[in-house]
C-alpha cells in the first residue's frame, strides 16, 4: 500500500511546472504576431521536421495506432478506477496516486500538443496574410455569380477528367506544393497516409486528419476519387503548419487551381461548388435550382455518388464526432467551430478576383 507522501511531491512539482509554462504560452502567442512567427520559425517547423526524419517513410499510419493505444489505454485506466472505487478503503492511496499520475499525464500530452501544433491556431489568417478580406458575397446576386463561376469551371474541366489513384493523389500533392507555394516542404516533410480506419472514418463523417504527435497528414483513401485532391491539400495545408479548416480549405484550393493537371483543378472546384452551392440553395432556392441544371453530367453523377455514400454511412457516430470537433474548434479560438469549413467561399471568392492582380510568383504560406 503506497502511503510515501514522496510520489505526490515529486509529480505536483512536475505538473506546476508545465501548467505554468502552459499558460506563459497562451499569454505569450494571441494577439502577438511576433511571437507566433517565433513559434512557427523556432518551435513548430523544427518540431515538425523531428517527426518527418522519425516517422515520415514509414508507409503506416503511426498516428492511428497512437490513438487506438489511447483509447485502449483509457479503457483499462477506467476499469481500474471502478476497481479502486468499488474498495475504496484499501486502495484509496493507490486511487489518488493514478488520479495524479492521470492529471499528470494528460498536461504533458496537453504540452506536447500544444508544442506540436496548438500554437498554429493563434496565426493571423490566409485572408489577412493574402490581403483578400472582402465582405462581397455577402449579396446573393455575387454569391450567384460565383457559384455560376463554379459551374462553368466544373463543365469546362470535366471533359478532361481522370480518375487516379490516392497514390498518385499524394506524390502529386507534395510535387504541387513544392512548384507552387514557398513552404519549405523538404523540412516539413509533406506527405499524406492512408488512414488504417477509413470505413470507420466514413461513419464518423471524417474525410482526413493532421495528427498533432506524430505529425502525419490522414486521409481517408476510401473516399471518391473526385474528392481525394481537395482533401489530400487540405490535410497537406495542415502539415504546413495552417491550423484554421477554411485556411486550409483556401490553401487547398488556392494550388489546386492553380497547377497545370484537370484533375486536381476539376477535385477543387468541386469541392468548393458543394460549399458554395449549399450556401445559395440556403438563401435562394430558386436560384440554386436553376443554376444546378446547367451543371455537366459528370458532375451530378458525382453528386449523386456522394449523396449515396452519406446515405450509406448515415449515423449517431457522426453527429457525436461533429459536436465533440466543433468545441474542439471553438476551444482553441476558432468561433465559428465546425461551420468555419464554409468560410472559404467567401475567401476563395476574393481569391479569384485578385488573382489576376498577384505579383507573387508562389502562394505564400507563414
Amino acid at each position: 500500500m503506497v502511503t510515501a507522501r514522496q510520489p505526490y511531491k515529486k509529480r505536483l512539482i512536475i505538473l506546476a511546472i508545465i501548467a505554468l509554462l502552459l499558460v506563459i504560452m497562451q499569454w505569450a502567442l494571441p494577439g502577438h504576431p511576433g511571437n507566433v512567427n517565433l513559434y512557427t520559425t523556432y518551435i513548430f517547423r523544427p518540431f515538425q521536421y523531428l517527426r518527418n526524419i522519425i516517422f515520415g517513410n514509414i508507409p503506416l499510419s503511426l498516428g492511428d495506432i497512437f490513438y487506438l493505444s489511447a483509447g485502449i489505454s483509457i479503457l483499462v485506466l477506467l476499469i481500474k478506477w471502478i476497481f479502486f472505487i468499488a474498495r475504496i478503503r484499501t486502495y484509496k492511496p493507490l486511487f489518488i496516486l493514478s488520479l495524479l499520475r492521470t492529471l499528470l499525464a494528460a498536461t504533458i500530452i496537453y504540452f506536447v500538443f500544444f508544442l506540436g501544433w496548438a500554437g498554429n491556431y493563434y496565426k493571423p489568417s490566409l485572408s489577412e496574410l493574402w490581403k483578400i478580406q472582402d465582405s462581397s458575397l455577402q449579396n446573393d446576386s455575387t454569391l450567384y455569380a460565383f457559384d455560376s463561376y463554379l459551374i462553368g469551371r466544373l463543365n469546362s474541366y470535366a471533359p478532361h477528367y481522370h480518375a487516379i489513384s490516392f497514390k498518385e493523389v499524394a506524390k502529386r500533392s507534395v510535387m504541387y506544393y513544392q512548384t507552387y507555394t514557398d513552404i519549405p516542404s523538404p523540412l516539413m516533410g509533406l506527405r499524406a497516409k492512408p488512414s488504417l480506419f477509413g470505413t470507420l472514418l466514413q461513419y464518423m463523417g471524417v474525410q482526413g486528419y493532421y495528427n498533432p504527435f506524430t505529425g502525419e497528414a490522414q486521409v481517408n483513401s476510401n473516399l471518391p476519387d473526385f474528392i481525394l485532391p481537395f482533401v489530400v491539400c487540405h490535410e497537406l495545408a495542415h502539415q504546413s503548419g495552417i491550423a484554421a479548416e477554411d485556411d486550409a480549405n483556401l490553401l487547398a484550393y488556392a494550388v489546386g487551381t492553380s497547377v497545370k493537371d484537370s484533375t486536381f483543378n476539376y477535385s477543387c472546384y468541386f469541392n468548393l461548388w458543394l460549399y458554395t452551392h449549399s450556401k445559395l440553395r440556403m438563401r435562394d432556392t430558386a436560384s440554386a435550382k436553376y443554376l444546378y441544371k446547367t451543371l455537366n453530367q459528370l458532375s451530378v453523377s458525382h453528386l449523386d455518388t456522394l449523396k449515396a455514400i452519406n446515405k450509406r454511412y448515415r449515423s449517431k457516430l457522426s453527429h457525436y464526432s461533429s459536436g465533440w470537433y466543433d468545441g474542439y474548434l471553438r476551444f482553441h479560438h476558432v468561433k465559428d467551430g465546425i461551420d468555419s469549413y464554409d468560410d472559404v467561399v467567401q475567401t476563395a471568392y476574393t481569391w479569384e478576383q485578385q488573382i489576376a492582380r498577384r505579383k507573387d510568383s508562389l502562394i505564400h504560406i507563414p
